[in-house]
């Protein structure tokens, strides 16, 4: 309570100077000559009556003076009070943007503490593949969009790792066609059906009715 009073003090301060101040200046115009408001100004101004009014540096304590000084103050007070309610929201110092490289408790949430149970993103950061967290909020998309020239790696870094953690059940497409033979063996050890549909050479593609296989009978009885 305390601090919010001197907090409160400190805070109008320059209200209650400019007010003191604002009494001589009231000093000025009740001393000054003339018959109307214009009059008086003009008096305050050329004939030193603002001059006489601040010959002394303390403020005036005619209760008229005061009443302007304590007017003035107030309706700066005001003046200040309404621009802060229509203030615009600035974001001081990142004006140029507010994006900043990442840190290991950015991406701590959405990791699943099951290693095998995420999507590798990079040597250290992982996506969980549960669709239902434990804190909905860190529930994400499990789309990833790997954009990279040819041999920068975009199979060797992302595919394969995903592919060889054996969670999920996987539908590829595979335009060079060296995944299967990569990777086919070690889904077949860890129980996987594989089934190959090629539509450049249709005699290594699996076919819709299984009779047509027989020439590769072998091959079928493989990955069937």
């Amino acid at each position: 309570m305390k601090k919010n009073i001197k907090k409160l003090i400190i805070l109008n301060i320059p209200y209650f100077v400019i007010g003191a101040v604002s009494t001589n200046f009231g000093e000025a115009f009740r001393i000054a000559g003339g018959s109307n408001a214009s009059e008086r100004i003009q008096s305050v101004i050329v004939d030193g009556f603002l001059k006489q009014a601040f010959s002394n540096p303390l403020p005036s304590l005619h209760p008229v003076d005061i009443m302007a000084g304590l007017a003035v103050g107030a309706l700066i007070r005001l003046v200040v009070y309404i621009k802060s309610k229509n203030a615009k929201t600035f974001r001081h110092n990142i004006e140029y943007g507010s994006a900043r490289w990442g840190k290991p408790e950015d991406i701590e949430p959405f990791i699943d503490p099951d290693f095998r149970n995420n999507v590798i993103l990079s040597q250290t950061e992982r996506i969980t593949l549960n669709s239902r967290p434990a804190n909905p909020k860190y529930a994400r998309n499990k789309n990833v969009l790997v954009v990279g020239g040819s041999g920068s790696g975009k199979t060797r870094y992302f595919i394969k790792p995903n592919l060889l953690q054996m969670r999920t059940s996987v539908v590829l497409t595979d335009p060079k066609g060296t995944l299967i033979g990569e990777t086919g063996n070690a889904f077949m050890k860890n129980g996987y059906r594989i089934k190959v549909f090629n539509t450049i050479n249709f005699k290594k593609s699996m076919h819709y009715n299984r009779a047509t296989c027989s020439p590769l009978k072998r091959w079928c009885t493989a990955l069937c």
